[in-house]
């Protein structure tokens, strides 16, 4: 099982392939459309993150120590955005998550590519992240 580290590196290496932003943002669009869809149930509007201008929900369960996230948004780079945070974060410990320098967002160059509101929205998702591992830490 990969660190949250490998996991980063690994986007940041699939990211470089591409220098035009266009080519970027189809990689974004191909990540949403492998992810799974979200079950209707979680879909409720406690799982709705604040801050994001289109919808974006996020399911995070506990399970032996480690804390697996699922999500789902009504817009498809947000999506594939999405779709990035799980595949860096899920099926990480608390600390870990916690612990974590989230540097692939920047050096791939995505905050400067979104705009202000999105980027406000990936913020928002990565702190609602922290959230989740901050309260499932404390139940220990």
């Amino acid at each position: 099982m990969n660190t949250i580290n490998e996991r980063q590196d690994e986007i940041i290496e699939e990211f470089q392939d591409f220098d035009d932003w266009m080519d970027r943002y189809q990689l974004l669009i191909d990540l949403a459309g492998e992810q799974k869809p979200l079950d209707e149930k979680y879909k409720t509007e406690q799982n709705l993150i604040d801050g994001c201008q289109s919808r974006v929900w996020l399911q995070a369960d506990y399970v032996d120590g480690r804390i697996h996230f699922q999500a789902e948004s009504d817009a498809l780079i947000v999506k594939g955005i999405v779709a990035l945070l799980i595949r860096v974060f899920d099926n990480q410990t608390p600390q870990d998550i916690l612990d974590t320098d989230i540097y692939f967002i920047d050096r791939i160059g995505l905050r400067e590519h979104l705009s202000p509101t999105r980027s406000n929205g990936l913020l928002a998702m990565v702190k609602q992240i922290r959230m989740y591992a901050l309260a499932f830490q404390a139940k220990g």
